[in-house]
């Protein structure tokens, strides 16, 4: 069974575009929002909709950035996907996870991510070495790791993730999770981390 997403950041703008060509698409059940973010936080609909998938379903969106506001989202709404067996499809792109081309395309798109993040720590790190020659490096603040790890830690990033793309070391990682968690004490010697799931919703359609 086919089932449509549309989105829109703001209040003013229609869905009605969307909502037609998820409709020609052949999408039987479609949810409709309008909200924006570079995450899923708050974004309940789609929360919804991702829960009420079962093996077989097709998620179909006219384009990505409908669905995900950055790689690491997309990343972890597909590997969500692709665990429940359903297929995700783009009418305005050839993206179909059904099939090894619409896998391809996609799977582009997350080396082209990982490319842009190590050239981004490439030039940080000339950077801090061109700051070192003369002698103005302060090195990063530290509470801009804090800030960096917690948000991508509620997003539902794993260590190994947050390290990739932070730079920071796990040892310093995990060092800001302890600070953050009341309950369970991490270490970076221990292999287990928790499961990157899609969020467990009480809503329902």
């Amino acid at each position: 069974m086919k089932y449509g997403y549309a989105r829109v950041s703001t209040s003013d703008q229609d869905l009605t575009i969307q909502e037609t060509a998820l409709q020609k698409a052949g999408c039987e059940i479609i949810r409709g929002e309008k909200v924006s973010g570079t995450s899923r936080e708050g974004r309940k609909e789609l929360d919804n909709l991702l829960q009420f998938l079962r093996a077989g379903d097709s998620l179909v969106v006219t384009r990505i950035d409908r669905l995900a506001r950055s790689i690491s989202d997309l990343q972890d709404i597909v590997r969500y996907l692709e665990d429940k067996k359903v297929s995700l499809i783009c009418t305005q792109q050839p993206i179909d996870t059904s099939n090894a081309v619409g896998k391809m395309f996609l799977n582009l798109l997350g080396v082209f991510a990982q490319f842009e993040t190590e050239l981004r720590r490439e030039r940080q790190l000339e950077g801090i070495a061109k700051a070192k020659e003369k002698g103005v490096y302060k090195g990063r603040k530290q509470s801009y790791d804090h800030e960096r790890v917690k948000e991508l830690k509620v997003e539902g990033l794993g260590v190994s993730e947050i390290i990739r793309q932070t730079g920071i070391s796990k040892t310093h990682v995990y060092r800001i999770l302890n600070e953050n968690s009341g309950k369970n004490h991490l270490h970076p010697n221990n292999i287990i981390e928790p499961l990157e799931e899609g969020r467990n919703i009480s809503h329902s359609l």
